[in-house]
C-alpha cells in the first residue's frame, strides 16, 4: 500500500468516527472537508489561484493589513528564510497577499502553491495551517500527515489568525516548510514566533484604527492574547481588542453607547459625587506640570488670575 493510499484510508476511518472528531480539532477539520466541502483525501488538489484583477482587488481591500504586516514579515524572514521556510500573509478568505521566501526554494514552493494569489482555504485545499486557523479562528500547527490531502503530507505549517480593531479575523500569518529534517520540537519554536508576530500586527492595526487615542494594556493573567483598550481624553472607551472585549464583557453596542474606562475596569471610587472635582484636580495638575510649577504661567494658560488659581489649588489639595 502506498503512503498516499494509507493516508487517505486513515483520514476516512478517523473522520467517520464522530467521537474522534469531537475530541480532535484535526479530525474535526478532516470531517468538515468531507461533509461541507465534499473533498476526497486521495484526490490531491492544488490551491486555486486568483486572476490578476481579483488578486489586485484583494490586496486593495487588505491594504492596511499588508502595510502593518510588512516589518514583521521582513523580520521573521531574516530568521527563518535560510532554513527553507516560506512566509505567507493571507486575508480572511485565505488568499495569499504577501509572500517571503528564498529564491533557491521558489520552485518547490511554487509547485506546492505556496505563492502569492493562491487560496489556502479549507474549501480549496482541505486541512492546512491557513485554512484551518481561519475556520477555527485560533492558532494551529498542521504537521505533515495531519493535512487532509495526501499530496500535502510533506508540508509542515504553523499559522496564527490576525484580528482587526473590532476583534474580527481579518487575515492569517503562516510559516510553512517541506524540509525533511524539521522535527516537531524545532517547529514549536516557529509556532511561537508566528503567534507573537500576529499579535504585534494586531497591535499595529489597533493603534492605526484609533490615532490620537490613549492605548491601555490590561493585565493578561494567564492569557497570552493581546488585551488593549483605546480611550479618548474624556476616559471613554473608543475600541477594544477581542481579548479585552471578552475580559470586560464589552460588545459593539456597549462601546457605541460610550462607557468610561474606569467603569469597565471597575475602578473603585469612595465618593461617586467627587468625579467633577477629580477631573478639575487632574486638569490643574496637568497644567502645572506643563508650566513646570510656575504659578504665573499656569494661570495664564488657564486664563485665570494667580489668586483664583491659588484658591482652586487650596480647595482641591493640589500642591
Amino acid at each position: 500500500m502506498s503512503v498516499s493510499t494509507a493516508h487517505a484510508d486513515h483520514v476516512y476511518q478517523s473522520a467517520n468516527q464522530p467521537s474522534a472528531a469531537a475530541s480532535s480539532p484535526i479530525i474535526a477539520s478532516w470531517r468538515r472537508c468531507m461533509t461541507m466541502h465534499h473533498l476526497a483525501p486521495e484526490k490531491g488538489s492544488e490551491p486555486i489561484f486568483l486572476a490578476d484583477a481579483e488578486f489586485h482587488r484583494a490586496r486593495e481591500i487588505s491594504a492596511r493589513l499588508i502595510a502593518e504586516s510588512a516589518d514583521e514579515l521582513d523580520r521573521i524572514f531574516l530568521s527563518v528564510g535560510k532554513a527553507g521556510c516560506c512566509l505567507l500573509l493571507t486575508d480572511a478568505d485565505g488568499v495569499a497577499l504577501e509572500r517571503r521566501g528564498a529564491a533557491t526554494d521558489d520552485q518547490d514552493f511554487r509547485q506546492l502553491g505556496l505563492w502569492s494569489g493562491a487560496v489556502w482555504s479549507e474549501a480549496s485545499v482541505g486541512t492546512n495551517g491557513i485554512g484551518t486557523a481561519l475556520a477555527d479562528e485560533r492558532s494551529v500547527t498542521i504537521y505533515r500527515d495531519q493535512h487532509f490531502f495526501s499530496s500535502n503530507i510533506s508540508l509542515c505549517c504553523t499559522t496564527a489568525p490576525i484580528r482587526d480593531h473590532m476583534g474580527q479575523v481579518t487575515g492569517a500569518l503562516d510559516i510553512s516548510t517541506c524540509r525533511d529534517d524539521v522535527n516537531e520540537l524545532t517547529f514549536s519554536i516557529l509556532t511561537q514566533a508566528v503567534r507573537d508576530a500576529a499579535q504585534r500586527i494586531e497591535g499595529n492595526l489597533f493603534r492605526r484604527a484609533f490615532p490620537g487615542a490613549r492605548i491601555l494594556m490590561l493585565p493578561s493573567g494567564n492569557s497570552t492574547s493581546l488585551s488593549l483598550l483605546a480611550v479618548d481624553q474624556d476616559d471613554i472607551i473608543l475600541g477594544a481588542t477581542r481579548a479585552a472585549r471578552l475580559a470586560l464583557r464589552l460588545d459593539d453596542i456597549r462601546l457605541a453607547a460610550g462607557i468610561p474606562a474606569s467603569d469597565a475596569l471597575r475602578e473603585e471610587r469612595h465618593d461617586q459625587g467627587a468625579e467633577l472635582a477629580d477631573a478639575e484636580r487632574a486638569a490643574l495638575r496637568r497644567v502645572l506640570s506643563r508650566a513646570n510649577g510656575n504659578i504665573t504661567q499656569a494661570a495664564s494658560l488657564l486664563g485665570i488670575s494667580r489668586a483664583t488659581l491659588y484658591r482652586k489649588m487650596k480647595k482641591l489639595s493640589v500642591h
